[in-house]
């Protein structure tokens, strides 16, 4: 064969093979371009929907420091993008820790390490739907297999307090960082061991990032959290109903998120809220009809009266994701 048409067949090889490679995904070397832009809209709606609402609220003194969201968009499972608006900061987490404890007695549970009882299924249901702190409470002493009581020596303490943080050993495996949730929740305080466990100035408290609150969302709701059949386990108990307003002062249907849902036909919601005299939280999983589905996770701090706070997120958020391409 003469050189120039060994050159050319070499030429037509090599465009079939860069042709091949191309459609197959198998010479990216980088993310595909819809996540490139979806995550620097993404990021752009957060900070707009962080901007809005403490503009909103300025009078009422919220300040960029009491905010923190985070936004998963999850329309594709296998990439879902995430932006933060100080989504790393560690806040007291109310009641949402309740979603920790959900997702680490079903990995215990699927691990044969607590039995699975009437008496359990019954705890989880309580602490979830009705974000009972009893039912709580009896959920932490199950998967770190302690007791409340009065105070121990130190040594005794000390072996106390390393069985409370199994379920932090647990998350810190999985790779969530700068979170705490080793403490039960309760109305009032907390005494004996409990008050102890808390530390002199409370710094052992509960502490989550919305980040990390996100995140566990978003792989319950792909059905990674644990297995498939156990995530949708835990679906079914964090599904809401936004639609019908509740005189229970949680109102975890309506009283969070789900009120930025009212009057959008055929949209969806899971979550877990909770709310003290001095926070207002909420993590959801929204799927909405045009066929955005999104996890979005809100913390307050200093102003649990502002009912208004995590609606007017997830409002600016619902209304500018049908722009996120």
């Amino acid at each position: 064969m003469k050189l120039k048409n060994c050159l050319a067949v070499a030429v037509v090889c090599l465009l079939s093979v860069s042709i091949c490679l191309t459609a197959s995904g198998g010479a990216h070397t980088h993310p595909p371009l819809r996540a490139t832009v979806s995550e620097r809209t993404l990021h752009a709606l957060v900070d707009e929907a962080a901007r809005t609402t403490l503009e909103k609220f300025a009078g009422k003194n919220l300040k960029e420091d009491q905010l923190s969201i985070t936004l998963i968009d999850l329309r594709d499972l296998q990439r879902p993008v995430t932006a933060s608006y100080r989504g790393n900061e560690r806040i007291y987490p109310a009641s949402v820790v309740k979603l920790f404890y959900l997702a680490a007695a079903h990995r215990w549970l699927e691990d044969n390490r607590i039995a699975d009882t009437p008496e359990l299924r019954r705890s989880l249901k309580d602490m979830i739907v009705d974000s009972s702190n009893e039912a709580t409470q009896y959920i932490v002493d199950v998967v770190t297999h302690t007791t409340g009581g009065y105070e121990l020596p130190p040594k005794e303490m000390e072996k106390w307090q390393y069985q409370r943080n199994a379920v932090n050993r647990y998350f810190t495996s999985l790779g969530y960082t700068n979170i705490n949730v080793n403490q039960k929740t309760f109305c009032e305080d907390a005494y004996g061991r409990e008050s102890v466990s808390r530390g002199p100035k409370g710094e052992n408290r509960n502490k989550l990032t919305t980040d990390a609150t996100a995140r566990l969302m978003m792989e319950i709701a792909s059905g990674k959290a644990v297995t498939s059949q156990r995530s949708g386990q835990m679906m079914d108990l964090l599904k809401r109903d936004y639609a019908n307003e509740s005189k229970d002062a949680d109102d975890q249907g309506r009283g969070f998120t789900g009120i930025a849902l009212v009057g959008i036909q055929g949209a969806r919601l899971w979550s877990k809220a909770g709310w003290t005299s001095t926070t207002r939280h909420d993590v959801a999983y929204i799927e909405l009809p045009d066929g955005n589905k999104f996890v979005l996770a809100t913390f307050t701090t200093d102003h649990a009266n502002e009912r208004e706070i995590i609606p007017t997120v997830a409002r600016v958020v619902i209304s500018g994701l049908k722009d996120v391409r």
